[in-house]
């Protein structure tokens, strides 16, 4: 009775707020949405200190950065693009579009991702003038906390109504299932379980998929600009981004060349079968989950926790795949500093190996290409189950959308049926509005039967 009464508390004052808001013209709603990115842009080194801190995992300074580049790139894609009232008017075939708020947006946030989810999540949410309650994972209560209070004191100065963002201060399983059925929309970003639950709601639902990305490397591109990207990639806030680069597909004829390559921008290559087993017994349990002891850790406490030695200076450690080896641990997502290496003879066995590691895991999310041949990339984006083919980039950093892409500024990647998700494209604000359609008549518009099967 007690959670009954938290949640209950909160969806009168989110709905209350929200009743007032949706009467807010464009410019005031743009202005709320500017100051949620504004906020945490000018708390970035705070809000990242708080999340390394409380969730120990990640990197500070990359922490920094996505405080500061999601929080630009977001409220840049989303800056003078209409949201309220008439959004469109199409004259040819008499149509009228009128966006009108959804309501209440229930989100569950990650700890792996505890400061830009619920940031990015609020502006969709607010763009369309809904309200939203945010449900944080335990381990990233007080950053989460933390954040919507330094919101809300920016929105109070302006006057805004109360109760449009909210946290639920002492996250439960309990607490976020009665948040999933109580909201109007929700939107679920984290570990499988909790997406199910989401999509068991009875409320629509928005969830993302488990990622892996292959990266597929092409015989025609320069090993000196492609590998930094993909350590970078892998890198990252110690390897917890789901579009982090997790397994390098390289033509046998290039193996050499682009290890040495990786060996000199830090890469351990681990040589021997003993090794190898190390590593995977101390970041895989014995039921082949990724252990949470290394998850998001840095490239030396991984290392350790595997009992195996490496270079002071290593940025990344690397494992080669037997591509004769299906059931290998290393094929799955691993969220730390650990990139596995195979080898193809054809692009189309290339896409054939990237294909099976997503079956295993990974499925409808993203694959990363390095290529400048056209054709190669057009089969691959043919052939492959996924949602996102990123090209010559780092996908960690750009397929949540990027200035240099024209991929949905977010955090939430939809991975499509594929992933048992009900999108196949980035989350977007435009998923978190209702559209009414006015219809009108169009005279002489009918074609004759001649026109019709002719």
């Amino acid at each position: 009775m007690e959670n009954e009464k938290i949640i209950s508390g909160m969806i009168e004052k989110a709905r209350a707020g929200q009743k007032e808001f949706e009467n807010y013209s464009q410019e005031q709603v743009d202005e709320i949405v500017k100051i949620i990115a504004k906020t945490v842009f000018d708390n970035a080194e705070l809000l990242a200190k708080m999340a390394v801190e409380e969730t120990r995992m990640g990197v500070y300074e990359h922490k920094v950065k996505k405080n500061m580049g999601k929080s630009r790139i977001i409220w840049n894609s989303l800056k003078g693009k209409k949201s309220v009232g008439i959004i469109e008017e199409d004259q040819e075939n008499g149509i009228i579009k009128v966006a009108k708020p959804m309501g209440i947006i229930g989100a569950v946030a990650p700890c792996t991702n505890p400061i830009v989810t619920p940031m990015c999540n609020a502006m969709f949410a607010l763009k369309g003038r809904n309200a939203i309650i945010i449900a944080p994972h335990p381990r990233a209560k007080k950053c989460v906390w933390h954040t919507v209070a330094l919101i809300n004191e920016n929105l109070k100065k302006i006057n805004a109504p109360e109760g449009l963002i909210q946290t639920i201060e002492e996250p439960s399983i309990e607490l976020t299932n009665l948040l999933m059925k109580s909201a109007d929309v929700v939107v679920a970003t984290g570990g499988m379980g909790m997406v199910k639950s989401a999509y068991s709601s009875g409320k629509p639902a928005f969830g993302v998929g488990a990622g892996n990305v292959q990266c597929i490397v092409d015989r025609d591109v320069d090993f000196k600009e492609v590998v930094p990207k993909i350590i970078e990639g892998r890198t990252f806030d110690n390897g917890i981004i789901c579009s982090g680069e997790q397994m390098v597909i390289v033509h046998e004829d290039d193996f050499d060349a682009i290890l040495k390559e990786f060996k000199a921008n830090g890469a351990y290559f681990i040589e021997s079968a003993e090794e190898k087993n190390k590593l995977k017994k101390g970041i895989f349990d014995e039921n082949g989950v990724m252990d949470r002891k290394a998850v998001g850790q840095s490239v030396e406490a991984v290392a350790a926790l595997s009992d195996i030695s490496i270079p002071e200076n290593a940025s990344v450690i690397m494992v080669e795949i037997d591509n004769a080896d299906k059931t290998d641990l290393f094929r799955k997502e691993k969220m730390c500093p650990v990139i596995g290496i195979v080898k193809y003879k054809t692009l189309d066995e290339a896409i054939e190996i990237a294909q099976m590691d997503l079956e295993i895991e990974g499925k409808g999310h993203s694959v990363a290409m390095h290529s400048n041949n056209k054709e190669n990339i057009k089969i691959a984006g043919e052939k492959l189950t996924v949602s996102r083919l990123l090209i010559n980039q780092i996908c960690a950093t750009m397929n949540g959308g990027s200035f240099s892409n024209g991929l949905a500024a977010t955090t939430t990647l939809g991975c499509g049926s594929w992933g048992n998700n009900s999108i196949s494209e980035n989350l977007d604000y435009k998923h978190l509005i209702n559209i009414s359609r006015i219809a009108f008549s169009i005279e002489g518009s009918q074609p004759s039967d001649e026109e019709i099967w002719g």
